[in-house]
């Protein structure tokens, strides 16, 4: 079992930065796949990146450049570093769990409760 807990959203200008972190419970995260996603109002969830156990990630084109995911095992807790931030990344953002590398949501198990980020124009 995992459970993870979001933190660092909040209101920013457009081309202002921002780092969530994901804290997580269970000796066995090290293991997972971490990804995060994030949902705007009145839209489908959305995949922004993952990561490996070792450091490989792999991000959506729309923040690809911009956005940075890393890993601290040792802390169980995953960055999510948002730089050059747009008004259209603003959303909920959650963080996930799996076994898989893979950029659909449904195939992660354990999910956050979210953390809000609001870019204003």
């Amino acid at each position: 079992q995992v459970q993870l807990v979001e933190s660092g959203g909040g209101l920013v200008q457009a081309g202002g930065s921002l780092r969530l972190s994901c804290a997580a419970s269970g000796r066995t995260f090290s293991r997972y796949v971490t990804g995060w996603f994030r949902q705007a109002p009145g839209k489908e969830r959305e995949f922004v990146a993952t990561i490996k156990s070792g450091g490989t990630s792999y991000y959506a084109d729309s923040v690809k450049g911009r956005f940075t995911i890393s890993r601290d095992n040792a802390k169980n807790t995953v960055y999510l570093q948002m730089n050059s931030l747009k008004p259209e990344d603003t959303a909920v953002y959650y963080c996930a769990a799996g076994v898989a590398i893979v950029a659909r949501p449904e195939a992660y198990d354990y999910w956050g409760q979210g953390t809000q980020v609001t870019v204003s124009s």
